[in-house]
């Protein structure tokens, strides 16, 4: 009797201070199916710690809750605003440490490194890296946030 190759779960994070978007995408048997997808907010008044161990705690409930085998994080890609992107590095280093303590793999991808993989084109729109996001998980809609399609799109690439 043939062996069953086993599912692969994967975590897609695309960090941020405000909306962290997160897609938890199964891989069986040559199928892919989005099991969660969503956004981990934090408000903008709060101080930059309470946002961080909001982001820390609603992660950990993830991991548990769906316990993926690797997590796949999408890298900064901006330099427009230094003080957003220390904000997004310090998200990043918190999506980054809360991993590692959970003893999972991370793969690391830039978005030239997902758009490419993903649509075949390093510059694909926004629009065409979500369109095919809800195409290859079968999806009715778009999925939303941005940032939920933009970690489905990281955990596609991650599992494939």
């Amino acid at each position: 009797m043939p062996k069953t190759k086993k599912s692969l779960i994967v975590l897609g994070i695309d960090p941020g201070i405000a909306d962290t978007g997160f897609g938890v995408v199964s891989f069986a048997s040559q199928k892919m199916e989005a099991l969660a997808y969503g956004s981990i907010k934090t408000a903008a008044g709060q101080p930059m710690a309470k946002r961080l161990t909001i982001l820390a705690a609603d992660l950990k409930k993830i991991i548990a809750r769906y316990r993926p085998e690797v997590v796949g994080v999408e890298q900064l890609f901006f330099a427009k605003n230094a003080k957003t992107a220390m904000a997004v590095g310090q998200a990043r280093g918190v999506v980054l440490l809360i991993a590692a303590q959970s003893r999972l793999p991370i793969k690391e991808l830039t978005p030239l490194q997902v758009k490419s993989a993903l649509v075949g084109y390093g510059k694909a729109s926004k629009l065409q890296i979500q369109q095919m996001v809800k195409t290859l998980l079968k999806l009715e809609s778009i999925p939303k946030p941005d940032d939920a399609a933009d970690a489905l799109a990281v955990a596609i690439c991650v599992g494939r």
